[in-house]
């Protein structure tokens, strides 16, 4: 998404002057200097994680299918279930494909996957993609290890000077600690590459961060992948692939500048990754249709591709309230999982009580 010619100094220097907004869409006043994390973490403590604590999980069964060995049920196929779940001799009596569901690992594992590129840390208002991200990120992180879940993180930064400091692993852990140490990791990125002559920096290829999640995540996890999908394309494979052993879940980050531009004249715009710019008059209502046109067919490839992938998906945007986003997709979660439920072991295959 291209962003405001605003020098970026300046940026920064209003930023750590004034309060960050609120990510849950309120008008506290949580800090962006030292103890920022520490202040965003108790304050959704206290708004968020008490109304998601009874819904996203209970004492021993999550909203998430998670990992287990000891067979529950059966049910009908439906895609996008794993067909290494398929019981291949209920489906040959029965010639319907039929899965196998089992009783969920009290605990799991949740792992980050945190784009961390320049187009991230835009927004049209106080709010950034970037500063939402955190907002869920320590939200998610906080309620899995309140109930001894263990979160880690792989974070994304492609403008990185160094190479090797594109990809940061943190290794999962436990506690308050922790989420407190995922924060850190994300407000506090490596130094950036120098630009090129031409101006143009290190695209987003998303494709490394899925890649290297493949060999980092060994055993069945949870997945967040944390992004706003702008990159080069070849995302969408190893995401699949994810999904196919993973319980992911693509949490797609979005501003309402990228699907429409204001009527505010002529206007600077810059691309927060390779530097370009470009002066565009948005008077005109024709570049503004053009505009929107191109942004809805990206929107539907973005969306068809997701879908291909085999994952859920959550949006988030820098206008919304967090929370009610949250809710919102627990409630659709919920309201899946009853429907998925009702497919219950065929009674030919039912054990007849003593």
């Amino acid at each position: 998404m291209n962003d405001s010619n605003v020098d970026r100094s300046e940026r920064a220097e209003r930023r750590a002057t004034k309060p960050a907004r609120d990510p849950l869409g309120g008008s506290a006043d949580v800090p962006v200097g030292r103890g920022a994390q520490d202040a965003l973490l108790h304050r959704l403590e206290w708004t968020v994680l008490r109304r998601l604590d009874g819904l996203l999980q209970g004492d021993y069964r999550t909203l998430w299918r998670g990992a287990g060995l000891d067979l529950a049920d059966l049910r009908e196929y439906q895609h996008p279930d794993d067909v290494r779940h398929i019981d291949w001799n209920v489906t040959a009596r029965l010639q319907v494909p039929h899965v196998r569901q089992f009783t969920e690992d009290r605990e799991l594992s949740a792992w980050f996957l945190l784009d961390l590129s320049g187009s991230v840390d835009f927004g049209s208002s106080d709010q950034t993609k970037l500063g939402l991200s955190e907002g869920f990120v320590a939200a998610l992180a906080r309620l899995l290890t309140r109930h001894g879940n263990r979160v880690g993180a792989i974070l994304y930064h492609p403008a990185a000077a160094d190479a090797r400091q594109r990809l940061a692993v943190v290794p999962p852990g436990l506690g308050r600690t922790q989420v407190l140490q995922l924060l850190a990791r994300m407000r506090k990125p490596p130094p950036r590459a120098a630009r090129s002559k031409a101006g143009i920096a290190a695209p987003t290829q998303l494709a490394d961060l899925l890649g290297q999640a493949e060999g980092i995540v060994r055993r069945r996890s949870l997945l967040f992948v944390v992004s706003d999908f702008i990159s080069d394309p070849g995302w969408a494979a190893p995401l699949g692939r994810l999904a196919r052993r993973h319980e992911v879940l693509a949490v797609r980050l979005v501003d309402p500048l990228e699907m429409a531009l204001p009527d505010i004249g002529l206007l600077t715009v810059e691309d927060a990754e390779t530097g370009e710019q470009l002066l565009v008059d948005t008077q005109d209502a024709a570049f503004r249709k053009r505009y929107e046109t191109l942004a809805a067919q990206h929107e539907e490839a973005l969306r068809d591709q997701l879908q291909n992938a085999g994952v859920d998906v959550l949006e988030l945007a820098t206008d919304e309230d967090l929370l009610a986003a949250l809710l919102r997709y627990v409630a659709l979660r919920r309201q899946r999982g009853r429907a998925v439920s009702g497919h219950r072991m065929p009674a030919a295959l039912r054990t007849p009580a003593a």
